[in-house]
């Protein structure tokens, strides 16, 4: 199977010049409804699957559940950090070290998967209360200093729920396990 096709499965992050409402709403409604659609998804995975990279030299899926919850809970933490400072430079993290830790690649998938759960319940309803002057609000960055907009990083995470999805929903088709 092609690589990129592997890496990328729903295809690179394409976020619209204009946001609309209706694309706020949709993601929003991504967001909301992640937590439960990947419990769903790796509730009844065995210790061998969840142990299983999703591509070659890529994370297992017991990484990859745990990454989202790490990411997550960043990207949360970055809104907050936007709407209380003035164009905050956001602290960048090595994701790819975060998924080598001992937790990343041994935890139980629960501990991410309740977390996930919390984050995201309290993350949309945090979402849904932003104004169109909040959801403009940037921060910056660290990696080139580009400015991204909250209602940008709404897209951008939305995306980063469904890329990763696809990356465990694919490798479970692939390997009969559906």
């Amino acid at each position: 199977m092609d690589l990129e096709k592997l890496k990328y499965p729903i295809g690179k992050i394409q976020i619209p010049t204009l946001i609309t409402t209706k694309h706020i709403i949709d993601w929003i409604e991504v967001l909301e409804k992640f937590p439960e659609r990947l419990k769903t998804l790796v509730e009844n995975l065995s210790e061998t699957q969840l142990n299983t990279p999703y591509r070659p030299d890529g994370w297992t899926v017991r990484q990859v559940i745990h990454h989202l919850a790490d990411s997550h809970h960043n990207s949360y933490t970055r809104f907050k950090w936007t709407l209380t400072e003035d164009k905050p430079v956001i602290k960048a993290y090595f994701e790819d070290r975060w998924a080598e830790l001992f937790d990343s690649k041994n935890a139980p998938i629960k501990l991410s998967l309740d977390s996930l759960t919390a984050l995201h319940a309290k993350w949309t309803y945090f979402l849904k209360g932003l104004s169109n002057h909040e959801l403009n609000q940037i921060f910056i960055h660290p990696e080139g200093n580009e400015e991204v907009s909250l209602k940008e990083n709404i897209g951008i995470y939305a995306w980063h729920c469904n890329h990763h999805y696809e990356h465990i929903n694919q490798l479970m088709i692939r390997e009969n396990w559906k």
